[in-house]
């Protein structure tokens, strides 16, 4: 048994390693993406939804916590940041902390109503709150309605960066990911991290050996608001809007689809599922032609659907679960 143990530390290590020298290397290629050609809207997006993702998977993949209503805390600091940039003229860096710190408070007072319950009570309780949040959204003045809040200015970050220079936004964004990211990594393999997965596999047992399950699940909620808080003031100032689509329960259906389909419970399942799918929609939204018929971007979401249910049924663990669970059995053998 104590090898067992001792084997198992050692491909935990091993994998931890493996992601972050993973993380690494993206960062590099994300560095030099821009440079050579690719559209920087797009990378903009697709580290905007990783950043989500990762929140998001920070929850379910290792707290064993499934929220249907995520992108509550996705949109409402996307409309906090908006507002506060275009009506109260806040720099972007300030705009961005006020959006993060709404989540963050946002994410308390779910937190504390659902952190009660577990299953499928959480998940309602989550989707409740978030469809209130949607018609609050709706009908409240300063959100403009189903017009959202258009043209937010981007302004000066530190007084010195111009943000309204596409490669500026660009690297800000990529820098606001991979500080993000590293927290979610450090919080992981932290023995917080340990705790919360121990919780999660058996928290019977975990409560047995002396443990707060609901201090230690509260914690990883609210958590997991901010750093989607961060995602969304992000977002809101690329693309210089705040919308509804935002806190629309179909984005917390997209997120899950996201983490499911990289990997859940890996540290780079997120990054690699949302890439993906923002890929697949973009290449997607253009049309395509198969055999004479063409596919509008009305077809976006049935190809996405079926391509999702092939990729769950081949791959289970999703795209990174199947490589680290390969890798782990290299390592042991």
């Amino acid at each position: 048994m104590a090898d067992m143990r001792v084997t198992d530390s050692g491909v935990a290590a091993a994998q931890s390693r493996a992601s972050l020298y993973a993380m690494a290397a993206l960062a590099v290629v994300l560095c030099i993406a821009p440079l050579v050609g690719v559209y920087p809207v797009f990378l903009m997006k697709a580290l905007c939804f990783a950043l989500f993702a990762c929140a998001f998977n920070l929850l379910l993949g290792y707290g064993g916590l499934l929220s249907f209503g995520h992108a509550m805390f996705l949109g409402s600091a996307g409309y906090v940041c908006a507002h506060a940039a275009q009506a109260w003229g806040w720099p972007p860096g300030l705009a961005i902390l006020g959006g993060t710190l709404a989540a963050t408070l946002l994410g308390v007072v779910v937190g504390l109503v659902a952190i009660r319950r577990q299953g499928i009570y959480f998940a309602m309780i989550t989707l409740a709150i978030a469809q209130m949040i949607y018609f609050y959204a709706l009908q409240a003045p300063f959100t403009h309605g189903e017009d959202g809040i258009q043209g937010v200015p981007r302004g000066m970050l530190f007084g010195v960066i111009d943000l309204s220079h596409g490669l500026a936004m660009y690297y800000t964004v990529l820098a606001i990911f991979l500080a993000g990211f590293l927290v979610i990594y450090r919080v992981v393999y932290s023995p917080f991290g340990q705790v919360l997965n121990a919780i999660k596999e058996n928290e019977v047992r975990a409560i047995s050996l002396g443990y707060d399950a609901e201090r230690y699940k509260l914690v990883a909620f609210i958590l997991s608001a901010a750093l989607s808080g961060l995602a969304g003031s992000t977002k809101a100032l690329v693309f210089q809007l705040a919308s509804l689509t935002d806190v629309h329960w179909t984005m917390s259906g997209e997120v899950v689809l996201m983490v499911l389909l990289g990997g859940m419970g890996t540290i780079m399942g997120p990054v690699v599922g949302a890439f993906m799918l923002i890929g697949l929609e973009s290449y997607l939204s253009a049309g395509i032609s198969v055999a004479g018929v063409t596919f509008g971007p009305e077809w976006v979401p049935v190809i996405t659907g079926a391509i999702f249910v092939v990729c769950v049924l081949a791959f289970r663990r999703g795209v990174v679960g199947e490589i680290s669970a390969w890798y782990a059995r290299r390592q042991r053998r």
